[in-house]
């Protein structure tokens, strides 16, 4: 019999969010009043990786031409500026979440912030629904993941 899963319970309410939710701050979207309940003073944790990723869909988001280059340019500095606690380098992160994608079959990009919120102890938050449903498939894996609809 597997052990039981297990509970994540932070007192201190940190969470680590992806770029998913870290977007919804900068670009005023469905969730986007969700996402900002989390800049409460919380301890916000997210890996390295959130930074490009949020500047690639930035970039998506100016070549459909919903924002200009000028309004693409802020969101970004907005986002280098949030609150957010990262770590010196992903490097540590990578086998943790290259371990994780096998088990889950989901890409390794998204398990880095499983992997991370396993090392902090704190859940991952997102609005990605193929994140939530792959973390869904390990009951240990599925105690550190949130859906931002649900907070």
């Amino acid at each position: 019999m597997p052990p039981p899963a297990r509970t994540v319970r932070t007192r201190t309410g940190a969470v680590v969010v992806d770029a998913s939710v870290a977007l919804k701050w900068v670009i005023d979207e469905e969730g986007s009043d969700q996402a900002a309940r989390l800049l409460d003073g919380r301890p916000l944790h997210a890996p390295a990786l959130l930074l490009t990723e949020a500047a690639n869909a930035l970039w998506v988001i100016q070549r459909r031409g919903t924002i200009d280059a000028g309004g693409a340019e802020d969101a970004l500095q907005q986002l280098r500026a949030a609150p957010l606690v990262m770590p010196p380098s992903d490097i540590e992160l990578i086998g943790e979440a290259f371990r994780i994608a096998r088990l889950l079959d989901h890409p390794v990009y998204d398990c880095v912030y499983l992997a991370l919120a396993v090392e902090r102890g704190a859940p991952v938050v997102t609005a990605d629904r193929r994140l939530v449903a792959a973390a869904a498939k390990d009951p240990d894996l599925a105690t550190f993941i949130r859906k931002l609809s649900d907070i």
